[in-house]
């Protein structure tokens, strides 16, 4: 098997948490998808999101690790997913891309951008 030299892609994972959930909604996160694939220099594709939007209450989620905003945004290199939990004030994104990015960037946006009190990321090179 055959090694690259260099990485084939990279990964930031960051848990966010005490966020202002305000920014936990379809507008604000298509928003921060744009924001942040200006600053770092993504390309942006086509976008989903998995919510209760439109839903009846009794439909809804209830749970504190399902109540949220789930939306994928795929880049011309691979994909941000995020999660946001409305009950718990967090958000969990992972970024891969196999196009280089700037790590301190990314997460200085996104840690404003949802008022986290907390980020904790992980960073990958994945070979």
């Amino acid at each position: 098997m055959n090694r690259l030299e260099k990485p084939y892609g990279f990964e930031l994972i960051m848990d966010l948490h005490g966020c202002d959930v305000s920014t936990f909604n379809r507008e604000s996160l298509d928003n921060y998808f744009e924001t942040l694939c200006k600053a770092i220099d993504m390309q942006k594709c086509e976008r989903y999101f998995w919510d209760d939007f439109g839903l009846p209450p009794e439909l809804q989620q209830t749970s504190p690790h399902a109540k949220g905003t789930s939306a994928v945004q795929f880049i011309l290199t691979s994909s941000i997913v995020i999660h946001t939990l409305d009950l718990l004030g967090a958000v969990y994104i992972n970024i891969f891309s196999c196009k280089p990015f700037d790590r301190k960037i990314t997460e200085q946006i996104t840690t404003e951008w949802f008022g986290a009190k907390e980020c904790k990321s992980h960073f990958i090179e994945r070979i």
